[in-house]
Formats: C-alpha cells, structure tokens, sequence
C-alpha cells in the first residue's frame, strides 16, 4: 500500500511539474522526504541486540536520524546519525554493522551510505564512526560466523 501511495504522490508530483505550478525545487525536497521515510522504514524493525525491542522503540533511531541527499540521477547519499540507548554503550559498533547490512540489502535504489554516532550520545564515537564506514572492516566482521548470527537475528524481520 505504501509504494501505491508514493507513485501516486511522485505521479501527482510530477504532473503539478509539468504544469508549471509547484517548482523543481519543492519536488526535490519532497523526493528526498520520501526517500528518508523509505530508508527509516528500513531500519526501524531492526532488533537491539541485547533487548527484545527494536530500535525504534529504544529511540536509537527516528525519522529525524535519516537524512537523504541526491548525488545523480538515481542515486543518493544516505546519511542515517544513531544514537545509543547509552553513552557507554558496548554494542553501538553492532548497532551500526546492523544498519549497514539491513540497508545494503533491503534498499531498491543506488547508494552511497554513511553511518553515525549522534555527536554527544558515546563517549567513543570518532572511533565507532570510522569503523562502521570502513567497508573493510564491514566485510570482515561480517565473515565472523558468531557476529553474523547476532545481525541476522537483529536484522530478520519477524514475520521472516
């Protein structure tokens, strides 16, 4: 129901364009207003790893966390700042690999994506941004066979 609802707002989008009464601009920011909806319904079912909740319900992440810039025709940057239910939090890397791996699989469009730490939220955060952005370590960790269990628990839908 939701892809139904967004071609027909891009469509209505499209004709208010073409007709002259809304300007590009209004429908670039209204594209990437829906591009961040898309990429926050992603991500908002991942499970914590250490709670039976989601990070949805623990407010790790929210609507305003994602932001979506355009980088080319079809392509986009995905900017997503997290924040850790603490400032000390030992699983914020896992957090961030399970974002990752859920938008890398899930997202139907090309993408650039960078992950953070909300600027305050760890007390190590310079260091937890620079490994879950590096694709090395990405790929690393997810070749660990206990690591790749936990995100595949955090990261599979229930219904899956």
């Amino acid at each position: 129901m939701e892809v139904v609802l967004s071609l027909v707002s891009l469509t209505f989008a499209k004709v208010l364009q073409f007709s002259g009464i809304v300007d590009r601009n209004a429908l670039r920011i209204k594209k990437m207003e829906e591009k961040a909806l898309e990429v926050y319904d992603v991500i908002r079912s991942i499970r914590d790893p250490e709670k039976p909740n989601t990070l949805e319900e623990l407010e790790v992440v929210t609507e305003k966390c994602v932001e979506v810039q355009e980088l080319g025709e079809d392509e986009y940057l995905i900017i997503i700042k997290f924040s850790p239910t603490v400032p000390h939090c030992s699983l914020a890397t896992l957090i961030g690999l399970c974002l990752q791996v859920k938008l890398q699989r899930c997202l139907p469009f090309k993408h650039k994506l960078e992950i953070y730490l909300s600027e305050g939220t760890h007390s190590t955060e310079e260091d937890i941004n620079k490994q879950i952005n590096d694709k090395e370590r990405v790929a690393a960790a997810m070749e660990n066979p206990n690591l790749r269990e936990i995100v595949e628990q955090c990261v599979t839908e229930p219904d899956d």
